[in-house]
């Protein structure tokens, strides 16, 4: 069990998280959902380390520490592997880096996105390197997978088919969290969202418990952030009553 306890993050005076209590179990697939700016990837960072923060992280009820942090894996389009290094040079730094490495998933999903073993990662497309991400994040054997906007710069065909790849490969022990926009194309592949704005949590709901209530994923976005379906006809109202 992940547990995520009283969790603040602030940037100079500004609280980038605050209060954030969230509990993920195995075999979870998450989706994190809320506008530009509100707290998506400080959230993810946090929890993985790599910025400090008020409040606490936990792992099983340990703390997480270079002892139990290969548990736990980050797939980001802000591309941390090593730019001069091939796919297959990276392979054999993650099997010599990571016990629990998954060098047969890792062949598998780059034949499946048909990435090339030998060229160096500086050489790949924006979505060839998304891709690569997602894939050394997949294969380093970690229980808890982290993957904010991992989809970036892949076409619609290349994001369905490995939903369903993912849906199929994953262990019952694997956990994902997915920051993503693309709400309706997830919506039938997660199985609860999360929910944050400004910085806090304010929604968390199992896809069961919005099947029980006759509604769906879309639906419970809105209605929770209070959208207004109005908003853009009487912005162009005031757009054309300015204009006159």
């Amino acid at each position: 069990m992940l547990e995520i306890k009283d969790l603040t993050k602030y940037y100079g005076n500004r609280a980038a998280v605050y209060d954030i209590f969230l509990n993920m179990g195995p075999g979870e697939l998450i989706g994190l959902f809320g506008e530009n700016g509100a707290g998506k990837t400080t959230l993810m960072k946090c929890i993985l380390g790599l910025t400090g923060f008020k409040g606490s992280v936990t792992l099983d009820g340990e703390p997480i520490t270079r002892r139990n942090i290969a548990r736990l894996s980050f797939a980001t389009s802000e591309h941390s592997f090593f730019p001069g290094l091939s796919a297959k040079g990276h392979s054999d730094f993650y099997r010599e880096h990571f016990p629990r490495y998954r060098e047969k998933r890792f062949k598998a999903l780059m034949d499946f996105f048909e990435l090339p073993l030998s060229t160096p990662l500086r050489s790949f497309s924006t979505g060839q390197k998304n891709q690569f991400e997602v894939i050394m994040a997949l294969s380093q054997g970690a229980d808890y997978i982290l993957m904010d906007e991992p989809f970036a710069g892949n076409d619609i065909f290349n994001r369905e088919d490995f939903y369903k790849l993912l849906l199929g490969i994953l262990e019952p022990t694997e956990t994902i969290m997915l920051s993503t926009h693309l709400i309706e194309e997830v919506s039938g592949f997660i199985d609860r969202a999360v929910l944050i704005h400004k910085g806090t949590i304010i929604g968390d709901k199992k896809a069961s418990e919005l099947e029980d209530e006759g509604s769906d994923l879309m639906e419970y976005i809105k209605k929770t952030y209070n959208y207004r379906p109005d908003r853009v006809a009487k912005a162009l109202q005031e757009l054309e009553d300015g204009g006159r």
